[in-house]
């Protein structure tokens, strides 16, 4: 059988193999702590709402499933934000960017110190030794801190 050559079957196709390339390491229970933690959508405030799950950068524009990508939205702000920069379209939206991003950050930063005990307390019942020697934070000798993996945080001063 030949494969569908319409618009929606192509698309359909470049998104599997996008999805394919890339790791996508968010679990149901990450997915449950953001909808807790946020409480409502993310960009707009809607709370009586279903929400999905959408990419802050897009998979189309090399973005992935990951604790730190991933908000809960609503339907209209999903389907509106499409794979748009986030801070672009909510400024074109006139949504509080500053907002979003500064709670998306203590968010992220909370449920990632959350997660990484739960990693740390699963790898000291499989190797004490192992988990004593990693505590999960990264030291690069400069003004940043990061989480294993690339995480972004803000630069620790004393100013």
């Amino acid at each position: 059988m030949a494969a569908s050559r319409t618009r929606k079957a192509r698309a359909s196709r470049r998104r599997q193999r996008r999805m394919a390339r890339g790791e996508h390491d968010l679990t149901p229970e990450h997915w449950v702590a953001l909808q807790d933690a946020w409480g409502r959508c993310a960009y707009c405030g809607a709370d009586d709402v279903a929400f999905q799950r959408d990419c802050v950068l897009p998979i189309s524009r090399g973005g992935r499933y990951t604790l730190d990508n991933v908000v809960p939205a609503c339907r209209s702000c999903n389907a509106s934000k499409c794979n748009d920069e986030v801070t672009g379209w909510m400024r074109r939206r006139k949504l509080d960017e500053r907002t979003f991003l500064l709670r998306q950050f203590e968010i992220r930063t909370e449920l990632a110190a959350r997660f990484a005990t739960d990693v740390a307390d699963e790898e000291e019942d499989a190797d004490p030794d192992a988990a004593a020697e990693h505590d999960g934070v990264e030291r690069d000798g400069g003004d940043h801190d990061r989480l294993d993996g690339g995480g972004l945080t803000e630069p620790w001063s004393d100013r």
